[in-house]
């Protein structure tokens, strides 16, 4: 049995992975799915100081206080700013990493250096919060209807905070990338991965745990 910790997108919740969980259970594993600051029942904490590193916390605290251990760490999007300095710091404890549709640093880089049309919506928003950015690729009516109460505003500061990582631990540990190629926003470039990454293209919009979550789910339990 693997456990697998399921760590959402920016402005999403994490019952983005409700479709996801009851399959993974199904096969036999444990799976996570908690909602970061700022988000979900934890919407009531966000603030301007939420930021990258305090949901960098909110993962190491649940790797380290229910003492996870052969873990396969699955980053969404602006997750994988997360899930990379996690992996980083506890490598003892991640038995694999998979990045969907994810941000992929390097040791010291923010959001803004990983996806630089970011900036735009930091100069456009009124204030510290940033609103959620349509519906990421769904197109369904029922599948939107269900994804929007999910979404809330993302604190800029997550968006601004490095990502402090282990870069040579981080290699040591396998990695999956999973790239939605149906519907890619403008100003999106995909960083290059490394040569022992595993890659798989997922025909699917970038919220491919609402749309797709049976197909994405198999690539899941090859990853682990």
């Amino acid at each position: 049995m693997k456990t697998f910790l399921l760590i959402h997108g920016a402005w999403h919740s994490g019952r983005v992975w409700d479709r996801v969980v009851p399959r993974l259970t199904q096969a036999g594993h444990r799976a996570l799915a908690p909602s970061l600051t700022g988000h979900g029942d934890k919407e009531h904490l966000l603030g301007p100081d939420v930021g990258l590193d305090t949901h960098i916390a909110d993962v190491a605290d649940i790797l380290t206080g229910e003492d996870l251990t052969d873990v396969i760490l699955v980053g969404h999007s602006y997750a994988g700013m997360i899930v990379s300095a996690v992996a980083g710091r506890f490598p003892e404890r991640i038995s694999g990493l998979v990045y969907v549709d994810a941000m992929v640093p390097a040791d010291g880089e923010s959001v803004l250096d990983v996806m630089p049309f970011t900036r735009e919506l930091i100069d456009a928003a009124p204030s510290w919060r940033i609103p959620p950015m349509g519906t990421f690729g769904v197109t369904d009516p029922a599948d939107v209807e269900w994804l929007r109460p999910m979404l809330s505003d993302e604190s800029a500061r997550c968006f601004r905070q490095p990502a402090r990582f282990d870069e040579a631990a981080l290699a040591d540990i396998p990695q999956t990338h999973v790239h939605c190629v149906g519907d890619t926003p403008e100003g999106v470039a995909r960083r290059p991965v490394p040569p022992s990454a595993r890659v798989w293209e997922l025909r699917s919009g970038h919220d491919c745990m609402v749309t797709v979550p049976g197909e994405l789910t198999e690539l899941l339990l090859k990853a682990g």
